[in-house]
This record gives C-alpha cells, structure tokens and sequence, in this order.
C-alpha cells in the first residue's frame, strides 16, 4: 500500500511539472494591418506552443515612440524593416532577431462594386469627395500610398480630399463606414474567405518600395521563452500557410 501511496504521489509531482505549466503570455506590438492573420494564428500559436499571445494594435510609428519610453511590449511585428532595425541600433530589441514575416500588398479599395477599377483610372477620373489612408508620418501603408500618388501624378490633385487615420485599421474603417468612397488599405484587411468584397485596385509593386514586415524580440522580452517560441512559430509552415493566405507574400 504504502508503494502505491508513493507511486500515486510521484504521478501526481510529474503531471505539476508538465510543459504546459511552463506556459507563459507573450506582449506583442501588432501592425494594424496584421490584425486579423494574428487573431488567427493565436490560437494555433497556443495550441501548439503552449504560450498565449496578448496583443496590441496600432501604427508602427506609434509602437516606435512608445518602446523607446519603456513600453511592456516584449515582440514588435513591424510594418516595415527600418523600425526594429532602428530599435536595434539603440537598444531597444535584440540584435540577430530580427526577421521578414510577411511583404504586405496595398490596395485600393471601396466596398462597393463599380467604384475601384483594376487599372486605378479612378484617382484620374474623380467622381468621389473623400479618400482615406493611414497617417503616412507613422504607418509605412500610408507612406506607400503616398509614393503611388505621387508616381501616377494625382497626389497634388487629391491632398484636399484625404481623410487620414492614425494607422491602417482606422483608414479602412473610414472606408468601411461610408466616411470615404474609397481608400488606400493592406490586402489582408479585404480578403474574407480568400474572396475580396467590393472593387479594388491592387497597386502594382513598382509603385513604392516593398512594405517588408518585419519581427523582433524587444529588450522586455530578453530571455523570455514565450518570445523566442512566438518568433521560431512565425518562421513555420503553419504559420507562413495563414499569413499567405491573407494575401502576403514570404
């Protein structure tokens, strides 16, 4: 009996130090535009890693101002490869972290059918009072759609028609409610079900510099194994299948 006693106590010992009670919560600083492909992955991330995800949307250049004035983020996943490389630089993240996760694709897009062309003829052509897109000073889509303005010419022609929002989520949401006929977004935010809603554009990549998305470890996340497994998920199958299937390229 007294055996059995022990044995049972053993057991009980070894299901208390499983990996699962190792698991941990990882602080991540979201591009906006990589909002819904997160919310997908979470789960899977926690499923198979055994960590939980808590994240944070926004603009890049908001993220930018708020880790270097000690924000509790431990992961960035940038919307472009300059900002961790620049947190890098001054300490904020880890050196050999960082990563390309995605190459984002812009749009134009409205959600109804007719309004947005295949060719983008549209920005020459008028006929609307409003066009939204992020903030270019802050989010890299913004400055993206800026570049394509300028290099078809309308950019003069349409600055007094812009609606701005202080990231990528709050321009397609302009869109989205009706504030704006149309506007500059991701891909990702207009794929559903791999199917696009409405009309849209999507701008040929020789119009601006590649939106490279990258990752990194920040300083609050050093030695953090929630972090580490977060970055090694994202360089996998599983995860690259989700991201391309918003529309991103690897």
């Amino acid at each position: 009996m007294k055996n059995t006693w022990l044995t049972l106590f053993l057991s009980t010992l070894l299901v208390g130090f499983s990996p699962l009670s190792y698991a941990d919560k990882v602080l991540v600083a979201v591009a906006a535009n990589f909002m819904v492909p997160i919310q997908k992955l979470a789960p899977e991330f926690a499923k198979d890693a055994g960590h939980e995800i808590s994240m944070s949307y926004g603009s890049t250049g908001m993220f930018y101002s708020q880790i270097k004035n000690d924000a509790p983020f431990e992961v960035l996943l940038s919307a472009d490869e300059v900002t961790p490389a620049k947190l890098i630089d001054e300490n904020h993240a880890l050196t050999g972290t960082q990563f390309t996760y995605a190459i984002g694709k812009l749009v134009l897009w409205s959600p109804k059918q007719g309004v947005v062309d295949n060719a983008g003829e549209v920005l020459k052509k008028g006929g609307f009072d409003h066009i939204a897109l992020a903030n270019p000073k802050f989010a890299p889509y913004g400055a993206a759609a800026v570049e394509v303005m300028r290099a078809t010419g309308v950019y003069e022609t349409l600055q007094s028609k812009f609606v701005t929002g202080d990231n990528i989520a709050q321009a397609y949401q302009f869109v989205a409610t009706g504030n704006a006929l149309l506007g500059f977004v991701a891909l990702s935010q207009v794929i559903k079900d791999g199917k696009i809603d409405g009309s849209v554009w999507i701008v040929p990549q020789s119009l601006y510099q590649p939106i490279r998305q990258n990752a990194v470890i920040l300083e609050k996340g050093r030695n953090k194994p929630a972090a580490e497994a977060l970055m090694k998920y994202l360089k996998g199958d599983k995860a690259k299948a989700i991201i391309r299937s918003f529309g991103y390229e690897l």
